[in-house]
C-alpha cells in the first residue's frame, strides 16, 4: 500500500473515533447485562454500554488486524534476508517494495488497533514478531495461512544465489496467498470491515498482493529448468515441450465440432459505442462473461480394434487407425454433452448430461422446465455402419450420466454402471427422482445405476436397480460416508459422497475401483448387477475424487484429484504438490493403504487450466507404468512400480490457448492403444505420440509394450489383464530392466542379450535352432537375479519367457 493511501486511512480513523467518543451521553436508567442461566446479573456503566453498542468494528476485525501485523512482519524479515545472497534485480526490487509498503501498513494497523482500545503487537519491541501471533509474545503463529515455518525461515537464511531465489519467491508467493485467504475469511464474516477505512484498507491488501503475486509467479517460471513452464501461448502456434515422446500427428477437430467464427473458444471482445460521428469506436479491450449455447469439447476415447470413437459434448467422431495419422469415418452430430463413449461390439454407449440434450439430438435445446423432449442419460447407437450411426436406445436417469462403465458383456446383455453427477431432474419428467429431505430412503442421491442393455434389442435397455453403495453398514443410513467439508486446519474442503464421478471396472478380478466425490472406493463386482462396497477411504489434501485406475495386476488403485473442477489452474508455482495430485494405493487384503502422490513437477500459468485427470497404464512388462492427462498441463508419463516413489519418465506439452484469458482446454484423456498414445485435446483435436528410448526406457521396453495384447476394445473405466507373447523382444525388456537396477551381474546381461538377439533373427527366419533352444533353457535355469521383490518378480517372468522363446525354436 502507498504512503499516501496510509497517510489518509490513518487521518481518517483518527477523526471518525474522535467523532464516536463524542457521541456517549449519560443516563440515569439502569444499565445490566445477563449471565448465564444462573448467573447474577452484571450492571454496566454508560460508557460500558456504549462500547457493547460501538457497531463500527467486530471481534474479527479485531483478530484479522492483530494476526495481520505478524503476518506483515515475516515477509519483512524475509525481505530483510535479500541482501547478500542474491543480487537478482527483480528479487532485489520485490524485496525492497515488501520493505517500504509493510512497514507503513504495520504502522496503520497499530494505529487504528490503538484507538480501539485493542492490543496491538509491537515488532519494534519484538524484532521476530513474524514468528508469533496475538496470543502473546512467544506463541508460535507458523500456521497461519502463509507463514512459513521456523524450519523453513532458516533454509532459507541458508541459502544463496538461485536457491535462495526459487525458494524466496515460492515461500512469498505462499506468503502473499496467505494474506488474500485471510482477507476472504475475513469479508466471509458477518458484519467484518464495516467501517468503510478498515474496507479499504482491505481491499487494498487484496489487490496489491494480488498483483505482487502474478510478478513473482511469473518470475519464478523463468527461474525453473523445466523448458514447460514458459511456454508461448497461441491456438495453433504454441510453444511446444517434449521429452522421450515423439508427436507423430495433430488432428483439427472435423467441420461442425467447432464455431468457424471462433475455432479457440475465446470470449467474444465486447465493441465500443457508436461514435459521435456516427462511425464505430474502437473495441473496447472488454470481453464477453457468457458461455456459448453450443459446446464443442472433446472429450473421452474409445476403441475397438482398427476403430477409434472421440467423444464431443457436440456428438462423437469415428476414425479408421492406419498408420501414424487416424482416418475419419463419419461423424455424428448429437448435442448435449458429455460425450463420453465406449464400444461393445456393433454398440456405441455415450453419457448425455446437460439439460439442454434433446431426445432427437436437435440443436434448439430445450427451454421447459419439464419436457418430455429432454434427454438425460445415456445413448445407444448401431455402428455396425460406421458410415451411418444410428440411434437404437435411450436410458433416461435423474442425474444424467457423467461417465459410465460397461461391466460385462456377453451376446445376450450388456451391464454398465451409470455415473450421474449433476442435479436430480424434477419428478413430472421422470418418475421416481426425487432429491428428497435427510433421510428420505427415495433419494435419487446416494446411488449408482445399474443398466441392462439386450443386445438384440437396445430400445429396451433400462436401469434395473439403483444401490446405495455409500449406506452405513451398521445404521442403513444413505450418507455412510464423507459428509462434505474440510479435514482440519491446512486440509482440502472435500465434496460430499453422493455420487462416483468414475467406476473403473477390473472384470477378471471380480473388482472395481470407485472416485466418489469424497471418498476412494473398491467393490467386490462377483455379481456385476449388485456392487458391493468393501472398503473406502478418505484424503485430507483431495477435493475431489475423479478417477482410478488399476495397474495390470489388480494390487495398486491410482486415484486422481480433480481440484479446481478441471476449468482452474492448479499447476503453479504456488499450488500445493499433494493438492490436484494423483495418489497411489496399494491393494493388501482387500483393503486401500496410501503409499504415495504424484502432481505434475512444471509450473503452469494463470491462464492454464491444469490438474490431474484421465489417463491409462503403459504395457510395459515389469513395470506399472502411466500416461497421464493434466489438461493445459499436458501429457505426462509416470513410473509407479515404486508406489511410494512415483517418477516422471516423459511428457509432452503445449502453452496456453491464450496468453490473456482462460480457456477450457489441453488433453481431456490421453490413453495407450496398440503402440501409441493418442489424446484428445479439448480445443485443438487430437494427438498421436510414440515413446521413445532414453535413460528410463529402453528400445526393448517400448517393443514389449507395443505387442501386449490389451484386448480387442478398450473403454475408458474397464480394464482387462494384458498379456505378452513368449518373444525374444519380450525377455529383451526383462534383461534390461534387471540391468538398470544392477540385479544382474554385466556377464549375465551380455550372454542373455546375445542369445536372444540370435533367438530373434531365427525366429524371424522362421528357422529352429535345438541348439539355440537348449542354451536358452539353460540361461533359465541358472538365473540368478538379486534385488527386492520387483526384481525376484521380474527374473521369473524373464525364466518364463526365455522357456516360451526356447520352446518356438525347437523344430
Amino acid at each position: 500500500m502507498k504512503s499516501a493511501t496510509v497517510a489518509r486511512l490513518l487521518v481518517g480513523c483518527s477523526v471518525f473515533s474522535l467523532i464516536a467518543a463524542g457521541a456517549v451521553v449519560a443516563q440515569d436508567a439502569p444499565i445490566v447485562q445477563p449471565g448465564a442461566p444462573g448467573q447474577a446479573p452484571r450492571a454496566l456503566t454508560a460508557e460500558e454500554a456504549a462500547r457493547i453498542a460501538d457497531n463500527r468494528y467486530s471481534a474479527d476485525d479485531v483478530r484479522f488486524m492483530q494476526d495481520m501485523i505478524p503476518h506483515h512482519q515475516q515477509a519483512v524479515e524475509m525481505a530483510a534476508l535479500v541482501a547478500g545472497r542474491t543480487n537478482h534485480r527483480e528479487i532485489v526490487e520485490i524485496a525492497a517494495r515488501i520493505d517500504a509498503s509493510q512497514a507503513d501498513e504495520i504502522a496503520f494497523m497499530r494505529g487504528w488497533l490503538l484507538g480501539r482500545g485493542q492490543q496491538a503487537p509491537d515488532p519494534a519491541a519484538d524484532p521476530h514478531a513474524g514468528h508469533h501471533g496475538h496470543h502473546g509474545q512467544g506463541a508460535d503463529h507458523s500456521t497461519m495461512a502463509g507463514m512459513a515455518t521456523p524450519e523453513q525461515m532458516a533454509r532459507l537464511a541458508a541459502a544463496e544465489g538461485v536457491d535462495f531465489d526459487r525458494l524466496f519467491l515460492e515461500l512469498m508467493v505462499a506468503h502473499h496467498e496467505g494474506a488474500i485467504q485471510m482477507v476472504d475469511h475475513l469479508l466471509s464474516r458477518s458484519g467484518s470491515a464495516y467501517d468503510p477505512v478498515l474496507f479499504e484498507f482491505v481491499a487494498d491488501i487484496r489487490n496489491e498482493q494480488q498483483g505482487e503475486i502474478r510478478r513473482m509467479t511469473t518470475l519464478s517460471r523463468q527461474l525453473s529448468d523445466d523448458p514447460r513452464a514458459s511456454l508461448a501461448p497461441g491456438f495453433r502456434d504454441a510453444g511446444e515441450a517434449i521429452s522421450n515422446l515423439a508427436l507423430v500427428a495433430t488432428l483439427p477437430k472435423p467441420p461442425g465440432f467447432y464455431d468457424p467464427e471462433n475455432p479457440a473458444g475465446l470470449p467474444p471482445p465486447v465493441p465500443a459505442s457508436e461514435a459521435a460521428d456516427g462511425e464505430r469506436g474502437a473495441e473496447t479491450g472488454r470481453v464477453g462473461s457468457r458461455s456459448p449455447f453450443l459446446n464443442f469439447a472433446n472429450t473421452d476415447l474409445a476403441f475397438s480394434g482398427d476403430l477409434m470413437a472421440v467423444g464431443n459434448y457436440h456428438g462423437f467422431n469415428l476414425y479408421r487407425l492406419e498408420g501414424d495419422t487416424p482416418r475419419l469415418v463419419s461423424s455424428v452430430v448429437c448435442p448435449g454433452g458429455q460425450g463420453d463413449v465406449s464400444i461393445v461390439g456393433d454398440l456405441l454407449i455415450m453419457s448425455v448430461e446437460q439439460p439442454s440434450a434433446r431426445v432427437d439430438c436437435g440443436r434448439e435445446g430445450i427451454s421447459d422446465d419439464v419436457s418430455p423432449d429432454r434427454f438425460r442419460g445415456l445413448r445407444i447407437f448401431d455402428i455396425s455402419d460406421q458410415a451411418r450411426p444410428v440411434q437404437v436406445g435411450q436410458v433416461q436417469t435423474c442425474r444424467g450420466s457423467h461417465t459410465h462403465s460397461v461391466v460385462s458383456a456377453n451376446d445376450q446383455t450388456i451391464i454398465v454402471y451409470n455415473s450421474g453427477i449433476s442435479s436430480v431432474r424434477r419428478e413430472e419428467e421422470l418418475a421416481g427422482c426425487i432429491v428428497g429431505a435427510p433421510g428420505d430412503s427415495r433419494t435419487a442421491l446416494f446411488r449408482v445405476d445399474v443398466v441392462e442393455i439386450p443386445v438384440a434389442d437396445p430400445s429396451r435397455a433400462r436401469i434395473i436397480d439403483s444401490p446405495a453403495v455409500f449406506a452405513d453398514e451398521e445404521t442403513g443410513d444413505l450418507a455412510g460416508l464423507w459428509r462434505g467439508g474440510d479435514h482440519g486446519d491446512g486440509t482440502q474442503t472435500t465434496a460430499r459422497t453422493d455420487h462416483c464421478h468414475d467406476i473403473t471396472v477390473f472384470p477378471s478380478l471380480n473388482l472395481a475401483a470407485g472416485a466418489c466425490s469424497g471418498n476412494g472406493m473398491l467393490f467386490d463386482i462377483s455379481d456385476p448387477r449388485q456392487p458391493r462396497r468393501i472398503d473406502a477411504v478418505n484424503d485430507p489434501g483431495f477435493a475431489y475424487w475423479h478417477s482410478a485406475t488399476f495397474n495390470n495386476d489388480g494390487t495398486k488403485v491410482l486415484f486422481t484429484d480433480e481440484w479446481g473442477g478441471g476449468v482452474r489452474p492448479r499447476c503453479r508455482v504456488q499450488d500445493p504438490v499433494t493438492w490436484g495430485a494423483n495418489a497411489f494405493y496399494d491393494i493388501v487384503d482387500g483393503k486401500l493403504e496410501m503409499r504415495g502422490y504424484y502432481k505434475l513437477p512444471a509450473p503452469q500459468t494463470e491462464q492454464e487450466n491444469c490438474v490431474a485427470h484421465n489417463g491409462s497404464i503403459v504395457p510395459v512388462p515389469g513395470r506399472d507404468i502411466f500416461a497421464q492427462a493434466w489438461y493445459q498441463g499436458g501429457l505426462s508419463v509416470i513410473d509407479f512400480t515404486d508406489s511410494s516413489n512415483p517418477v516422471e519418465i516423459a511428457y509432452f506439452d503445449r502453452g496456453a490457448i491464450d496468453g490473456e484469458h482462460s480457456i477450457l482446454a489441453g488433453y481431456w484423456s490421453t490413453y495407450w492403444y496398440n503402440g501409441r498414445i493418442y489424446g484428445t485435446e479439448i480445443v485443438r483435436g487430437l494427438d498421436v505420440l510414440t515413446l521413445q528410448p532414453s535413460e528410463h526406457l529402453s528400445e526393448a521396453e517400448i517393443a514389449a509394450a507395443a505387442m501386449a495384447d490389451q484386448g480387442e476394445t478398450f473403454n475408458p473405466q474397464q480394464q482387462f489383464p494384458v498379456t505378452w507373447p513368449d518373444h525374444p523382444m519380450v525377455a529383451r525388456a526383462y534383461v534390461d530392466q534387471l540391468a538398470r537396477s544392477g540385479a544382474l551381474p554385466a556377464v549375465a546381461v551380455s550372454e542373455l542379450t546375445m542369445a536372444l538377439d540370435q533367438a530373434a533373427a531365427r525366429l524371424e527366419a522362421q528357422v529352429a535352432d535345438a541348439g539355440l533352444a537348449a542354451t536358452l533353457e539353460g540361461l533359465a535355469s541358472g538365473l540368478a537375479v538379486a534385488g527386492g521383490a520387483a526384481d525376484q518378480a521380474r527374473g521369473q517372468a524373464l525364466a518364463q519367457t526365455l522357456t516360451g522363446v526356447a520352446a518356438a525354436l525347437r523344430p
